[in-house]
């Protein structure tokens, strides 16, 4: 789809929700959705970004800066997930159990409906997360308005906005650790420093991962080789926390969900 046209569509999806909540990650999806709809919506639209352990830093930097500099009306708020021993116990559906802390704490805030950053792209994953935005009157408007992730980032291209349109995928820190492995904000800490120094070496649009398994850390890239000084330094970084390296592999999507059905739908994170 032309992204003109895509933003016309967009934009009459938006128009039919008075009152929206826009839930904003800090990535990409939810970004480009926060600000077309403020640009075309104003003040009938509001932002909702959660901090915790699992959001990494830059993209809490992020959605501040945005807001700042656009003039959004942001409330930056505390979802409650790691007061959940559900999502703490991180059972394959832990993303049922995070969205669910998520839009319950946006639907106390707002009477209105609340908008998520799920495109068509996230139809065919397992995603659980949808369970819960069913549950909590959450709507899709790129889903609504038939927008993929191409598309988005056009849209974001088209207005101009460099650091969004080659972001990589950033689900929340949680979902590097692997089924069954309880979420410890000691882990998910961990895991930003190493995908900080990766992204370091490798540069901001490099697709990379720090998985935290049962056979102890393992690094993932999206392309190339690991240098042999990334490598030197990752290994040092597990052995100052008295983790075990279990080397290097390329990445694949999904792969600390353990026993998660191959496509069920949703807005969790497969990362």
């Amino acid at each position: 789809m032309e992204p003109g046209q895509a933003e016309q569509r967009l934009i009459g999806e938006l128009a039919r929700h008075q009152g929206l909540a826009i839930a904003v990650s800090g990535g990409i999806d939810s970004m480009v959705l926060a600000f077309v709809a403020h640009r075309n919506c104003g003040t009938a639209v509001s932002m909702v970004h959660a901090v915790s352990p699992a959001v990494p830093e830059a993209a809490s930097a992020r959605v501040r800066a945005y807001a700042a500099r656009e003039g959004w009306a942001l409330r930056i708020v505390d979802a409650g997930e790691f007061s959940d021993p559900d999502y703490l116990a991180n059972p394959v559906n832990r993303c049922y159990f995070c969205k669910s802390n998520l839009y319950g704490r946006i639907a106390g805030l707002s009477d209105g409906p609340i908008a998520s950053g799920a495109n068509l792209d996230d139809l065919g994953d397992y995603r659980p997360g949808l369970l819960a935005a069913r549950e909590h009157r959450v709507v899709h408007p790129f889903v609504e308005a038939g927008i993929d992730k191409a598309t988005i980032r056009a849209l974001a291209r088209r207005h101009g906005l460099a650091d969004l349109a080659e972001l990589p995928a950033q689900p929340c820190l949680a979902s590097r650790v692997e089924t069954g492995i309880a979420i410890d904000g000691g882990d998910l800490a961990f895991i930003d420093a190493a995908e900080n120094l990766m992204r370091d070496a490798l540069g901001a649009t490099a697709t990379v991962r720090c998985r935290i398994t049962h056979a102890g850390v393992v690094i993932e890239i999206g392309a190339g080789d690991v240098p042999p000084t990334l490598r030197d330094a990752l290994m040092a970084l597990c052995a100052d926390g008295g983790r075990v390296f279990a080397g290097v592999r390329p990445y694949r999507r999904g792969a600390a969900f353990l026993g998660a059905p191959a496509a069920a739908g949703g807005d969790g994170a497969r990362p």
